[in-house]
């Protein structure tokens, strides 16, 4: 049987989850594989012990990378959409009205839509641009009396539009209104820290800009408020209780955890903490101005969002080619090419609404700190060539 030939591939969905990973993610994960495996807080052995000392490093780290100043406030989960689901779920009541931005995924809406049928939760959407830029102010006009929570995406995963996380916050802060951040598209990719933002409940992924494996994540909580939650069960710490325990973080770990993944995870924040985050921003943006500057002068691209050179924008670029499909020009990439991104809606109609993109979508390139200039000129190339067919 003669073995199918693989042609190179070059990966530009890094708003998915990043492909390349540091080394050290790698050897971490075996790591643990081989040497050790045992559960946290299961048994008095040693390597129960050393999986507990693991999650408690890398909450640790975890907490520096994000200013969050008492690590324990600190949960993990096993994605973004886990900890917006813990958050929505924990802390709103029945009757209780949100405000949420024009550009939030799916994983927001939906869980509200949810919430709205099971406790007739209500919210109220403050648009945005089809730049995908948000008036802060129009935050401030839209709480209500009824309003208990702020929820907004720090960043588009569709166009990259950085939002106004800083002023919002202080809004918030001042209106005693809680504020939800969805920091997929930017967790080690945009520097953040939650006191500066005013950021009450940060939720984040451990396998995109942080770098860490699939079926990472978490969800940062401020002391202020508290949350009911999601689920129950073994904690390892108050056995003898058929309620589950009030501490934090055993109330929403409940079973056993992505020990293996949270291994990696800690070794990619201890690479970014090292490196910086605003190393790897300078990288990505220089990558995301590269692309978009050689875009511009392609007859029959238009690109969405922000023009280059702005520093309100993540390094995510979403285009169209006149007369083209976005999911057949995603799938002509990777067949002729091997350039893999992403096409459609990206699970945020919302979004695409907001930036008149409905109901085909776009093709998204989304650029990670280990892609090269090389990449995207080849990616340059290949939609020059298919603009001209």
């Amino acid at each position: 049987m003669v073995k199918k030939k693989t042609k190179p591939s070059i990966y530009l969905d890094t708003a998915t989850t990043s492909r390349q990973k540091p080394p050290a993610v790698l050897k971490a994960v075996e790591a643990f594989a081989r040497q050790n495996g045992a559960s946290n807080a299961r048994g008095s052995y040693g390597t129960a012990a050393e999986s507990s000392r693991l999650l408690f490093e890398t909450r640790q780290a975890l907490a520096r990378l994000f200013g969050v100043p008492r690590s324990e406030r600190l949960v993990f989960t096993k994605n973004t959409t886990e900890a917006i689901n813990v958050a929505l779920k924990g802390y709103l009541k029945q009757g209780d009205h949100v405000v949420v931005s024009g550009l939030e995924h799916n994983a927001v809406m939906r869980p509200l839509h949810r919430l709205k049928a099971e406790r007739h939760i209500d919210w109220t959407v403050v648009p945005a641009s089809v730049t995908g830029r948000i008036n802060p102010f129009d935050f401030e006009t839209a709480i209500t009396p009824r309003t208990r929570l702020v929820c907004m995406t720090h960043a588009s995963n569709v166009c990259g539009t950085l939002t106004p996380a800083e002023e919002v916050g202080a809004i918030c802060l001042r209106k005693k209104v809680a504020f939800l951040l969805d920091a997929a598209q930017t967790a080690g990719s945009i520097p953040i820290n939650v006191k500066k933002l005013n950021v009450d409940f940060l939720c984040f992924p451990g396998h995109k800009g942080l770098l860490g494996p699939t079926g990472t994540g978490g969800l940062a909580v401020s002391p202020r408020f508290d949350l009911d939650s999601l689920i129950e069960g073994g904690t390892g710490s108050l056995s003898d209780s058929e309620d589950q325990p009030d501490l934090w973080p055993d109330k929403f770990e409940s079973g056993t955890l992505n020990l293996w993944g949270l291994a990696g995870l800690k070794a990619s924040v201890d690479y970014l903490l090292r490196q910086s985050v605003e190393s790897v921003r300078k990288k990505e943006t220089a990558l995301m101005e590269r692309f978009l500057n050689g875009v511009e002068g392609v007859p029959g691209i238009k690109t969405i969002g922000l023009p280059v050179g702005s520093k309100e924008r993540t390094a995510v670029v979403s285009l169209r080619i006149e007369g083209k499909d976005p999911m057949e020009t995603g799938y002509l990439l990777d067949e002729r090419w091997g350039i893999q991104v992403r096409a459609g809606l990206h699970c945020a109609p919302l979004a695409h609404r907001s930036l008149g993109t409905l109901p085909s979508g776009t093709v998204r390139f989304s650029f990670g700190c280990f892609n090269t200039n090389a990449e995207v000129d080849k990616a340059l190339k290949a939609l020059a060539e298919l603009a001209k067919e």
